[in-house]
């Protein structure tokens, strides 16, 4: 399975469920809810072994309950929640999408427990940072980021870096945190996008719209930098949402994907080198062409891998041809039963 490459073994835990795209939308619906399994299933092409893939428990109402309010988490899993706020959320309600959401909050707190142990951990799901303590909003119900620094709190992490390179400003991790000084919130987005209505983050960088690879690149890299110097976490959970790329429908920047790569590449190696576990999670990406963007998500596994000396590129098949997800779904039937999609 590792393709004669002797760096897999050092490869560092990937994050995954089947559920994540297993959520049925109305036709046309916004949210590419089946990029999760074209990523897993790309990422299975390219020769990343079964045994790098870790399936987390789901969060459970306590963990739940450490971010958002008892009311909001007992409206929303009954289903009793009211009609606008699941507008605002901008899914149809379905005990899946409990369930769906459910899992991947766990799978950001497994994240988060395998970075601590292992330097670097990648969750293929994750970064729902518009979820206020009260209310969802823009496509996430539970601030899995959020929770997750919760948790590690609680398992005794001391301080916290959430750095958020999605476009969309996480206005509501901003706001869950803004009292707590053992989390730092940090946001690189698009100043002009949504949401309209900006929180304060301990950092925010506004980004002009159709910002290029050059001053968007120097923007993370003297964030992250700062940010990792001033603060030095014991942790930085990374949102690296790739919703900043050209092509994205909802993004409004004009990053290339080699943009997106030496962002990722930029943020690992910072962490690496101050020797500070990270915990990243895919976040945002609204290209209509799946597949398309699947390759653009890929670009944080490509730094991943860089970091260790290994990578995803060497004798793997075209991701996007039939014989490349059919080598994927090959690959698939070896798995138990409950890991298959």
């Amino acid at each position: 399975m590792n393709n004669g490459n002797p760096a897999v073994s050092r490869l560092p835990p990937l994050v995954y469920h089947h559920c994540y795209s297993e959520l049925e939308l109305p036709e046309r619906h916004r949210y590419p809810i089946g990029k999760y399994r074209a990523l897993y299933q790309l990422l299975l092409s390219l020769g990343v072994p079964l045994e790098n893939f870790v399936q987390a428990a789901p969060a459970t109402l306590a963990q739940l309950a450490l971010v958002h309010d008892p009311i909001y988490i007992s409206e929303l899993t009954s289903g009793a929640i009211d009609a606008k706020k699941m507008r605002r959320i901008g899914f149809p309600w379905s005990e899946t999408l409990i369930q769906r959401s459910l899992q991947s909050t766990g799978g950001t707190i497994r994240t988060a427990e395998l970075a601590l142990e292992h330097g670097m951990a990648f969750h293929l799901s994750g970064g729902y940072h518009h979820a206020f303590a009260n209310e969802g909003s823009g496509f996430c119900l539970f601030n899995d980021l959020a929770i997750a620094a919760k948790v590690m709190q609680q398992q005794g992490v001391g301080k916290i870096l959430i750095f958020d390179c999605d476009v969309h400003q996480g206005d509501g991790t901003a706001l869950i945190f803004a009292e707590d000084p053992a989390i730092i919130t940090a946001s690189l987005h698009g100043d002009k996008n949504f949401p309209s209505r900006k929180q304060r983050s301990d950092w925010d960088i506004g980004l002009d719209s159709q910002l290029t690879d050059g001053p968007y690149l120097q923007a993370v890299r003297e964030s992250i930098d700062y940010l990792l110097q001033l603060h030095q976490p014991d942790l930085v959970i990374y949102d690296a949402g790739v919703d900043i790329h050209k092509d994205d429908d909802l993004g409004l920047l004009n990053i290339s994907t080699a943009g997106v790569f030496q962002r990722d590449v930029i943020v690992l190696t910072a962490c690496r080198t101050a020797n500070i576990p990270v915990a990243a999670v895919i976040g945002g990406g609204y290209q209509r062409d799946i597949q398309a963007l699947s390759q653009v998500h890929l670009q944080l596994f490509r730094a991943a891998w860089q970091q260790m000396g290994a990578t995803l590129c060497d004798n793997a098949p075209d991701s996007t041809t039939s014989a490349g997800l059919f080598r994927a779904s090959e690959i698939e039937a070896q798995l138990p039963t409950h890991w298959r999609r």
